[in-house]
């Protein structure tokens, strides 16, 4: 079995895949003081990824060696994870070990959202979610955190600040991956059980929904808010949605995409090519969203899955969930390092 989701998927079988003291004398003191500061400015500018791992962990990179710095053990499949706006709190979603496997959370066990400090590690706050919590979102001014339930078929929505659940969403069918627009109105909510995108209004909590393709796992919406686009898993393709005319253009990419990602300068979409764990895939295209064509195809891991870019967009980070290891593409040269991380990495997200 495949594992997009590894053991988040009774939904995914059921449609044909499974898809981080001091001295007396004044003149010692002096001394003292340019050192602490100088630790503290070194401090600050350390900056890392983190790496979700259906293992039970998450693997906490440095960005300017690309040398695991940490590990931090969860009680769990940590499937997704993402970084609060201002780079301070990672938040993941974690099925705990009583809810792994069909039949999911017997007895009631519910999934959670799980948030730590960024460089510290200290775990800060949990919040009990929904049945198989996929993927987790900040918005992006801040105020909310959203997670997908895959198997209650809605979305959480969590007061950021609070750690409490404020509202809970009904989607389509199926609810994985998505992302937020960035003036933080809308969520573009992938729906793997059926061939459709939710849309919720952030201020009114409202859904729509788009008919989109077979099988979306994630979106990505570009910074002027204009244009969506979805990985279509059975489709082998990535759809590109004019979301001020609901036009939809689909261009071939690599088989079995999962998640895309959108550049900073939203010229391009990367997208990870994972195929099934019987037959995986490992290239990441690169897709011209005006153009609407594969412009570069890279050579990754086994199974490519979760993938994120600088925010300078000079590097793209690929996880590879069947060598358990991510793949640093250098996306002037294309050439690519790759490291090892925990067991099955699946999410990906970058300080900027």
């Amino acid at each position: 079995m495949s594992r997009l989701n590894v053991k988040m998927i009774s939904l995914f079988a059921s449609v044909g895949l499974v898809l981080a003291g001091c001295g007396t004398g004044a003149a010692t003191k002096v001394e003292k003081k340019p050192e602490v500061k100088a630790a503290k400015q070194e401090l600050v500018s350390e900056k890392y990824y983190f790496t979700a791992n259906e293992g039970g962990t998450i693997s906490k990179i440095n960005v300017k060696d690309n040398k695991v710095a940490g590990t931090i053990e969860a009680e769990g499949v940590v499937h997704n994870i993402q970084l609060s706006p201002d780079g301070k709190v990672v938040a993941a979603t974690l099925i705990p070990e009583s809810g792994h496997g069909h039949g999911g959370h017997e007895g009631g066990t519910s999934g959670k959202v799980v948030f730590y400090d960024a460089f510290t590690n200290e775990l800060l706050k949990e919040v009990e979610v929904g049945n198989h919590p996929a993927h987790v979102v900040y918005s992006g001014d801040g105020k909310y955190v959203l997670t997908t339930n895959n198997e209650d078929d809605t979305v959480s929505v969590i007061d950021a600040a609070a750690y409490k659940v404020i509202k809970t969403v009904p989607t389509g069918n199926g609810p994985h991956g998505f992302r937020v627009s960035p003036d933080s109105q809308f969520a573009y909510i992938a729906n793997m059980g059926e061939d459709t995108v939710s849309v919720i209004n952030l201020e009114t909590f409202q859904e729509e929904r788009m008919k989109i393709g077979s099988t979306p796992v994630t979106t990505g919406v570009t910074k002027d808010g204009k244009t969506l686009a979805v990985t279509l898993f059975s489709e082998n393709s990535l759809a590109i949605v004019d979301l001020e005319t609901k036009q939809v253009a689909k261009v071939e990419v690599g088989t079995g995409p999962a998640q895309v990602y959108i550049g900073p300068d939203s010229k391009y979409a990367y997208v990870a090519n994972q195929g099934t764990e019987e037959s995986p895939s490992s290239s990441m295209s690169i897709v011209d969203l005006e153009a609407k064509t594969v412009v570069d195809e890279i050579k990754t891991g086994n199974g490519a899955h979760g993938v994120t870019v600088s925010n300078d967009g000079k590097f793209a980070y690929v996880t590879n969930m069947f060598d358990n290891t991510v793949s640093i593409i250098d996306l002037a040269s294309k050439q690519v390092k790759t490291i090892k991380v925990g067991e099955i990495p699946n999410g990906i997200t970058i300080m900027n």
